[in-house]
């Protein structure tokens, strides 16, 4: 950052003594690209956020092990759920109360860490337990 800011204090000073030309052609496209609304980024910082990246490894998808903590009960509503069905759906289905669904749908979204439904249908999905078109 350092350097740019050096380059551009330079470019100022070349231009105000009259050797514009030459510092205008150098910085006018790094000027260009901000103006533009894109990033610049110092080499520097970019190999330090590419070593970063390389260092933590790419995003992990959710594996099975996520969902082995649930009941055989709970794993078959998620992925009831997760093709769609509402709680009395699931309840008719299953030949339950629907208020016993909503016990295990509590239940999965609590012993998951998940917030509502939606993530659970995720979760299904991209842990393999439910596949689309299955």
């Amino acid at each position: 950052m350092r350097s740019i800011l050096a380059a551009n204090t330079s470019a100022v000073s070349c231009g105000r003594a009259g050797t514009e030309a030459a510092p205008r052609i150098a910085h006018s496209a790094p000027v260009r690209l901000v103006a533009a609304g894109n990033a610049l980024l110092a080499p520097g910082v970019t190999r330090r956020l590419i070593a970063e990246f390389a260092r933590i490894g790419a995003p992990r998808s959710p594996s099975r092990t996520q969902i082995e903590g649930l009941t055989e009960r709970e794993s078959e509503v998620l992925a009831l759920v997760a093709r769609g069905m509402s709680n009395g759906e699931i309840a008719r289905h299953l030949v339950v109360a629907e208020q016993t669904i909503k016990t295990h749908v509590s239940r999965i979204l609590m012993k998951l860490g998940l917030r509502d439904r939606t993530q659970m249908v995720v979760l299904a999905y991209e842990s393999g337990l439910v596949h689309p078109g299955g």
